[in-house]
């Protein structure tokens, strides 16, 4: 029944011209340095990498939105804790990017594809409380449509991770830079990913008082048969 209703949700939001669909995920966390990653390199010298680790490993964490119907990607960096506020943060910073274009597209609805993980399921409070505050700033009605328990692979972006995983494979993730270069000349379907760093702190744990979230609860529209899976918020009028 979830997958029935992700695919009917999917084709209604596709064949709505003002709907924009959307695909959302964090890849694996990626340690920097000088790590083989098992990849191979195709220059005319081998490149050379550690074959234990020496030291505390840095980390960046990706969060990822794509446009399955254009294929238009953008990945968000956190360098902290994959935490609801990071995954937020990059789904906001997605929209400030691409803002005139939904707008001059007339985009009234965004339906959101994603896996149902800890950190961004339909009862994390922070996360959906998050949500709802971009659905308000926005005036976006936001349409939450999960995908089965372990059945992640099946979210869209999971293709462009592994496109992008592949691009890299062989090669010295050796810093932070290098990282995000190599992310901004990746094309997917012919189009170059947009990247952004949101570096900084991201404390875990974090979650609603049980009154805010008896308030959250009344702005989130669940179905009565899939409650956990499909869930709409609708912006608050905008008073003059």
């Amino acid at each position: 029944m979830i997958f029935e209703n992700v695919h009917a949700r999917n084709a209604a939001a596709d064949n709505d011209p003002e709907c924009l669909r959307i695909s959302i995920d964090t890849k694996a966390t990626i340690y920097l340095g000088e790590y083989s990653r098992n990849g191979s390199s195709r220059a005319q010298t081998s490149v050379k990498a550690l074959d234990h680790d020496m030291a505390t490993k840095q980390k960046l964490v990706p969060v990822g939105v794509l446009e399955p119907k254009t294929g238009l990607s953008f990945v968000a960096f956190g360098n902290d804790n994959k935490t609801s506020d990071l995954i937020a943060d990059g789904i906001e910073s997605w929209y400030v990017v691409n803002k005139d274009r939904i707008q001059a597209n007339g985009i009234r609805k965004l339906v959101v594809n994603a896996d149902n993980g800890p950190e961004c399921n339909s009862h994390r409070s922070q996360f959906m409380s998050r949500i709802v505050a971009l659905a308000d700033s926005t005036g976006l009605e936001i349409h939450m449509v999960y995908y089965p328990p372990y059945h992640s692979k099946y979210n869209p972006i999971e293709h462009y991770w592994g496109g992008l995983e592949r691009s890299w494979n062989g090669s010295l993730l050796d810093c932070a830079q290098s990282v995000f270069q190599r992310t901004l000349n990746f094309c997917w379907r012919k189009t170059k990913t947009h990247a952004v760093k949101l570096f900084g702190e991201y404390a875990k744990g974090i979650v609603l008082k049980k009154d805010d979230q008896k308030k959250l609860e009344q702005r989130l529209a669940r179905s009565k048969t899939l409650p956990k899976w499909d869930v709409i918020i609708s912006p608050l009028p905008v008073t003059q």
